[in-house]
C-alpha cells in the first residue's frame, strides 16, 4: 500500500511519502511510473493519499476543480469532504460500503494534509484529526510511527524526522519503496 508521514516541528510542517505502487503481488517502481508521487498539491495544501490508486486521480481532479475547497482547519476539512462524498458517489461511482454495521457510508479515503495551519488526517467516514507533532498512514505506518517517536525528541529537523519515518516504512513494509517525495510548508503561527 504505502507509507505517508507528516511532521510539525520548529515552525514548519512536512509531508513525505514512498513512491511504490502495488497491484496485489505486482510492484510498480517509481522508475517505471510517470505518476509515482502520492502527494498532490491543492491550493496551499499538500495531500498524501493512500489506498486505491484511483483515489489519487479522483481527488486531484475533484479538489482541483472545486473552488470552495477549504483545508485550513479541522472543521473546514470535514465540510469539504462532506460535500465531496455525494460527488464521489454520483460522478466517480464510489462504492461507499465497508462493514455492514458502520454508522456512516465510507468515502474509502485515508489521507494526510499539510498546510500553513498544521497537520491533519482525514479518514474513510470523514473523521478529521489535527496532529500536534507527527502521524503516519498506510501499510508502513506502524514502522514510521515508531521511528518518528524516537526521532522527534532528538535534535532533528522536521524534514529529518519525516525522512526517518518514511525510511522505516520503506525498510520494513513490503508495499513501500524509495525514492521518497517530500514537501515542506512554513506554519502561519511560526
Amino acid at each position: 500500500m504505502t507509507t505517508i508521514v507528516a511532521v510539525k516541528k520548529n515552525g514548519v510542517a512536512v509531508i513525505a511519502a514512498d513512491t511504490l505502487t502495488t497491484f496485489a503481488n505486482t510492484r510498480l517502481h517509481a522508475s517505471q511510473d510517470a505518476s509515482h508521487d502520492k502527494i498532490i498539491n491543492v491550493g496551499d495544501s499538500f495531500i498524501g493519499i493512500c489506498g486505491s490508486a484511483a483515489h489519487h486521480l479522483v481527488l486531484a481532479n475533484l479538489l482541483g476543480r472545486t473552488p470552495e475547497v477549504q483545508l485550513n482547519s479541522k472543521a473546514a476539512i470535514f465540510e469539504t469532504f462532506r460535500k465531496l462524498h455525494p460527488v464521489l458517489k454520483e460522478e466517480c461511482f464510489l462504492n461507499p460500503k465497508e462493514e455492514e454495521d458502520d454508522p456512516y457510508e465510507s468515502s474509502q479515503i485515508t489521507a494526510l494534509i499539510v498546510n500553513q495551519t498544521g497537520v491533519y488526517g482525514i479518514y474513510s467516514m470523514r473523521e478529521v484529526f489535527e496532529y500536534t507533532q507527527f502521524w503516519a498512514i498506510g501499510s508502513g505506518h506502524e514502522f514510521a510511527l515508531g521511528a518518528m517517536h524516537h526521532a522527534y525528541s532528538l535534535n532533528m529537523s522536521a524534514e529529518e524526522v519525516a525522512r526517518a519515518g518514511a525510511e522505516a516504512g520503506i525498510a520494513y513494509d513490503k508495499n513501500s519503496a524509495a525514492p521518497i517525495t517530500m514537501y515542506t510548508v512554513k506554519l502561519a503561527s511560526a
